[in-house]
């Protein structure tokens, strides 16, 4: 029996510190970075030992998705990886799946909130892809209030409050994007959804205990969604109505430069400027619960269609 392709989607990153300018000039979409924009992302990538350990997170959740398959189904799934900005890119997978024979393929992405410049994109690619080698394609488009995941977060935010003074605030962030595609876009409502669902879990108040902001603007003169957490850490400094502040980003499935620079070093820095505690919850990464719950999401598109 020919196996169903699974697609694990996800953003990608440089795998050594020579990778970096062709990586950000693929972001760039084939416009090469300025010496000055290149030894910036170059030097954040050094505040964190040189590269993102992003590349070997997202190929143990490839793995741990691929074993939670084989034991809902053995031998019904061939499981790959694509990836947006770096090798293999989707394309590339479609390719490896259309080789091996494959007829059919699910698309999960790594990212659990919709949003159709995010998410919407890895499964247009990816049947675009498809359709060249008469695949069909199916799409998984949001995970955002999968039970395991809430629960993960849940759990995150319980333990991390635990390291911060009592009058603390938990802010849930996510990457920003251009406010002109987000547009009749779902992303914010996703975020928002998921964010009350944690909230709601630990016991939190909107305002008083929680607040969702974002995170990782582009360095473009076009707006951007905000309030950026950057600005959230500094009013509540002034303000005094917190003493720590919690970044949970639930946006974001694994430690890389958005969390271990953005937050830990950045967003930290600032807590500390404006005399604040800081925590931050741990990342999901490669979360046995969770990885089973996505496989479980895998399995039931592909037997349902």
């Amino acid at each position: 029996m020919t196996p169903t392709g699974v697609i694990v989607m996800a953003y990608g990153t440089p795998r050594t510190p020579g990778d970096v300018e062709a990586y950000y000039t693929h972001i760039r979409r084939g416009r090469p970075p300025t010496p000055e924009l290149l030894a910036d992302l170059q030097g954040r990538y050094d505040a964190i030992g040189g590269v993102s350990p992003l590349a070997q997170r997202t190929e143990a959740q490839r793995a741990a998705v691929d074993a939670g398959l084989e034991a809902l189904a053995p031998g019904a799934y061939r499981v790959v990886l694509g990836q947006k900005h770096a090798a293999p890119f989707i394309e590339d997978a479609v390719a490896a799946l259309a080789a091996e024979g494959v007829t059919t393929t699910v698309g999960l992405v790594l990212a659990p909130h919709y949003s159709g410049f995010s998410v919407g994109e890895y499964q247009r690619r990816a049947a675009e892809a498809g359709a060249e080698h008469g695949i069909a394609h199916l799409g998984i488009d949001h995970w955002h209030l999968e039970p395991a995941y809430v629960d993960f977060l849940a759990a995150a935010v319980r333990d991390a409050q635990a390291t911060l003074p009592a009058k603390h605030k938990v802010l849930f962030t996510a990457h920003s994007l251009p406010e002109r595609v987000l547009v009749d876009d779902p992303y914010p409502d996703e975020l928002r959804a998921s964010a009350t669902a944690v909230a709601d879990r630990v016991g939190l108040q909107p305002w008083p205990d929680w607040a969702l902001c974002w995170q990782s603007a582009g360095r473009t003169p076009e707006p951007w969604r905000g309030p950026d957490i950057l600005e959230v850490i500094r009013e509540l400094g002034a303000t005094g109505r917190s003493d720590g502040v919690l970044v949970c980003p639930q946006g974001f499935v694994a430690d890389h430069l958005e969390v271990l620079y953005d937050l830990d070093i950045e967003a930290a820095g600032v807590a500390a400027e404006h005399g604040l505690a800081f925590a931050r919850t741990r990342s999901l990464n490669e979360d046995p619960t969770v990885m089973a719950a996505l496989a479980r999401l895998v399995h039931e598109r592909a037997t349902t269609g």
